[in-house]
């Protein structure tokens, strides 16, 4: 198989994404944090034109913008100093007039560059905020936490077409400003407006697996960093990891938890500064960061006659390589029951069969994975997945046939065998010029 044809493979393989997301996504809302040294990167107009495409395309994006780097910036021109307690910045009544004249300008900042991309943006006080209070004997001062958000005047600027931009202030009753968390106003504001995604956009990666603690399920991970985490796994992830984890990443990482707790789908984690990567994560199926998910991600199912034409698609690479017998669409047909397939975000990544012989043997058969997906482990999941539904039928084990996998299904628990371990029926259909290797899984308890 030519380069040139796995290249035109995943150019088509990506338009189809697209154009799947972008249907999917149309008319939802997400919320995006952007954390605040992004603003000063020379990235950063490149991420504002991403968020200005999705605005364009349907997608209905509100901005946080953090106000960190501007309020230090201005503190130290005026000379005043403020410290930090349990990663908040108790905010003295000499420093609240310039925290919320930096909050301000951050968010002007921002709106100026949509404006470049032709997109109307709006700055509200639509926060009501009452104080931290005093906490273990420190007392926050003007620092505040979010009370209320008037989530309809909100969506009112949405369905004028204006970008909301809230800067990190809210205010009391009586008009008093309070500086707030960005972090937590970007996840109460997911809440509230029941958006379909949060993003924390960040001007670094989150979630080196190799410097954390990782519970053993509800985890995936790629290129040394953790790309997936259940909720359970995130809340798992943030007990035993606190003296590892900045205080930022935990902070984010417990909003997260609360976010998916309270109906928000996906909270994602992006290097704000690696071009393109808003794109990346919300038009493609493999994405760019880190991300808690509430609803299941991964599904493995029962093939139906509509999938067809997607599993013959991902097996005829491994057909062409020669790792796969050929299979026509009337033999998926045929055999439409005996197949399961591995769906991703609705699309199809992979597929096996279970065929049975008599009441004792399967044969797992046909196993393909997406070449863009094989870091995932869906084929082991699949085999794991085939193994069970052999057990739940009482058989006493299964085997295999490969020409090129010997390892991996060692690996996997399976043993060496021989043609005359095979079923009767599967001896007779063997083709010796093929000499593919056996190798067979025996189901314990079920066992004959």
């Amino acid at each position: 198989m030519s380069d040139d044809f796995i290249s035109r493979r995943g150019e088509t393989d990506l338009i189809r994404e697209v154009f799947v997301y972008a249907h999917r996504f149309m008319g939802s809302i997400f919320v995006f944090r952007i954390g605040a040294r992004l603003m000063d990167t020379p990235s950063f107009s490149g991420l504002v034109s991403d968020l200005a495409l999705l605005h364009e395309n349907g997608i209905k994006i509100i901005l946080v913008p953090s106000g960190g780097a501007r309020i230090d910036e201005l503190l130290a021109i005026y000379g005043i100093e403020t410290e930090r307690a349990e990663g908040l910045r108790i905010s003295t009544p000499e420093a609240m007039p310039l925290i919320e004249m930096a909050a301000f300008d951050t968010a002007t900042r921002l709106m100026n560059q949509l404006a470049r991309n032709e997109v109307e943006a709006v700055v509200g006080n639509w926060v009501r905020a009452r104080s931290y209070g005093v906490r273990n004997g420190i007392d926050f001062q003007a620092t505040g936490m979010v009370d209320k958000v008037n989530v309809e005047l909100i969506r009112r600027s949405i369905e004028d077409d204006f970008v909301p931009i809230l800067p990190c202030i809210g205010w009391s009753a009586i008009g008093e400003p309070y500086n707030i968390s960005s972090i937590e106003l970007a996840t109460e504001l997911a809440i509230g407006l029941k958006a379909r995604k949060l993003f924390f956009l960040t001007d670094g990666e989150l979630f080196a697996s190799e410097d954390i603690r990782l519970p053993v399920e509800g985890v995936a991970s790629r290129d040394g960093l953790v790309s997936r985490l259940t909720v359970q796994a995130a809340e798992r992830t943030l007990a035993d990891n606190q003296e590892t984890l900045g205080r930022a990443e935990r902070d984010m990482l417990a909003h997260s938890v609360t976010a998916c707790r309270h109906g928000v789908e996906r909270v994602h984690f992006l290097d704000g500064g690696s071009e393109g990567v808003v794109l990346k994560e919300v038009f493609s199926t493999l994405g760019s960061g880190a991300m808690v998910h509430a609803d299941p991600f991964e599904n493995i199912r029962p093939m139906i006659e509509e999938d067809i034409p997607e599993v013959l698609r991902i097996m005829e690479p491994l057909i062409e390589q020669g790792n796969l017998v050929r299979r026509t669409d009337g033999d998926l047909q045929k055999e439409c029951p005996d197949y399961a397939v591995f769906e991703t975000d609705g699309t199809i990544r992979g597929c096996g069969a279970l065929h049975r012989y008599g009441s004792e043997r399967a044969e797992i058969a046909a196993l393909a994975v997406d070449e863009s997906y094989n870091h995932l482990g869906i084929g082991h999941r699949m085999v794991g997945y085939l193994i069970e539904a052999a057990r739940k039928a009482g058989l006493a084990g299964v085997f295999v046939l490969t020409t090129r996998t010997s390892d991996w299904f060692l690996s996997l628990g399976f043993s060496p065998a021989t043609v005359d371990d095979l079923p009767e029926e599967r001896r007779r259909s063997y083709d010796p010029q093929r000499r593919s290797r056996i190798y067979k899984f025996e189901l314990g308890a079920n066992a004959k």
